[in-house]
C-alpha cells in the first residue's frame, strides 16, 4: 500500500508519525528522530502531511513543502476532538492525520521567513513593554511605602527616573534609594529598548505596500499595519471580511438554540495581539472624536451616542477588520464613508 496522508506530530527531538493509505488503512505509526525527519519525507512519494500549528510547525511546514509534500497546518484545538482515549504521542499523530482528512477541516496559512522574522520585532517589543509597566509599577510601589505618589502614566515615570539618576533623590533611607536606582536605570534602558524595536517596525511598514495603504484607515498606525500584514500574509484565505473579524475574536458569541438567537460577548479567539492592537486604535480614535467631533463620520457618531464607550470601540474594530480584508484582497486605497 503507499502512503497518502501522514500525521505528524511536533516535538523537541522526537517526532510521531502516522501513515495511512488512500482508504484510511494504518500502514505505519513510528517516532523519528529530528535528524532523520527529513531524510525520511524525501524516501516518502508526494502525500498530505497534517501539523498542529504550533512551535516549529512553520519552519517544517516550509522544508516539507520543498520536497514536494502537500502540508497543512491546523489549530490544536480543532484536532482535540479526534484524539482517542488516552494521551501518548501516537494517538496525537493517528488524531492529526485523521483530522486533516476531513472536508471541513479549517487550516493555518503557513507563514514566510520573512513574515516570522516580523513578528519576531513585534512580540519581543512586546515583552519589553510588559517589563516596562513590572518596573514602573515596582518604582510606584516603593516610593508609595515612603509617602510619595508620583502621577499617572508613563510620562511621569521616565521624569522621575531621569531626576533620580541626575542626583535628585527623594527624603528616604540611603539603601532605598540604591535600590530606586537601580529600577530607574532599568527602565530608563527598557524605554530605549522599545523606542528601537519600535522605530525599526516603523521602518519596514514604510517600505512595505500592504502597512502603508492600511495606514490610511483612521485608529491604525505602522505597528498595527505592520502586524496585520505580517500575521495574516495573504487575506484571501478568509472568505469574507466577517471572516477576518471572527479570526480575530472580534465577532459575538451566537448560542442560538430552538429558533431563538442568543448573542454574548465577542469571542475573543485568533490572535490576542491585533485584537489588542485594533481595540486600543479605535480606542484613541475615539478619545480624538469627542475633542473634535466635527471630524467625525456618521457611522462613528452615533455609534459613541448609542452604546458604552468600551462596546463602541469594540464594534469599531470590528468595522475596521472587515474594511482591512477589503482593502488587501481587492489592493485599493482607504474611502472615507460618504454621510
Amino acid at each position: 500500500m503507499t502512503v497518502k496522508t501522514i500525521g505528524l506530530d511536533l516535538a523537541k527531538n522526537v517526532f510521531q508519525v502516522h501513515g495511512v493509505s488512500e482508504t484510511g488503512c494504518k500502514i505505519f505509526n513510528r517516532k523519528i528522530k529530528r535528524a532523520k525527519l527529513l531524510a525520511f519525507f524525501e524516501s516518502l512519494p508526494p502525500c498530505m502531511v497534517g501539523m498542529e500549528a504550533c512551535g516549529s510547525a512553520h519552519h517544517w511546514g516550509r522544508e516539507l513543502r520543498k520536497l514536494g509534500h502537500d502540508v497543512r497546518l491546523m489549530p490544536a484545538t480543532y484536532v482535540k476532538p479526534y484524539v482517542k482515549r488516552g494521551k501518548t504521542d501516537a494517538v496525537d499523530a493517528e488524531a492529526i492525520c485523521e483530522a486533516v482528512r476531513r472536508p471541513t477541516m479549517r487550516f493555518v496559512e503557513i507563514k514566510t521567513e520573512d513574515q516570522q522574522a516580523l513578528l519576531a520585532a513585534h512580540r519581543t517589543r512586546e515583552l519589553v513593554v510588559r517589563q516596562r509597566t513590572q518596573v514602573a509599577n515596582m518604582i510606584r510601589g516603593l516610593l508609595r511605602e515612603f509617602g510619595r505618589i508620583l502621577p499617572t502614566g508613563v510620562e511621569a515615570v521616565t521624569a522621575f527616573s531621569k531626576r533620580h539618576l541626575e542626583g535628585d533623590h527623594p527624603d528616604m533611607p540611603e539603601l532605598a534609594n540604591g535600590v530606586l536606582g537601580a529600577l530607574c536605570y532599568q527602565f530608563l534602558g527598557l524605554n530605549a529598548r522599545i523606542d528601537g524595536f519600535t522605530k525599526l517596525i516603523e521602518s519596514h511598514a514604510q517600505r512595505d505596500a500592504d502597512a502603508r495603504r492600511l495606514m490610511q484607515v483612521p485608529g491604525i498606525g505602522p505597528i498595527t499595519a505592520s502586524a496585520i500584514v505580517a500575521t495574516i500574509g495573504d487575506a484571501k484565505q478568509f472568505k469574507t471580511g466577517r471572516d477576518l473579524a471572527a479570526w480575530l475574536g472580534l465577532t459575538p458569541l451566537n448560542k442560538s438554540s430552538g429558533g431563538k438567537e442568543r448573542l454574548g460577548r465577542i469571542t475573543k479567539k485568533g490572535d490576542h495581539y491585533i485584537r489588542k492592537l485594533l481595540i486600543v486604535g479605535m480606542t484613541s480614535r475615539a478619545l480624538m472624536a469627542k475633542l473634535h467631533p466635527e471630524k467625525v463620520d456618521i457611522w462613528t457618531a452615533r455609534m459613541l451616542a448609542g452604546k458604552p464607550f468600551r462596546l463602541a470601540t469594540v464594534a469599531m474594530a470590528n468595522k475596521s477588520a472587515r474594511v482591512i480584508w477589503a482593502m488587501l484582497t481587492r489592493q485599493e486605497k482607504y474611502r472615507q464613508p460618504v454621510a
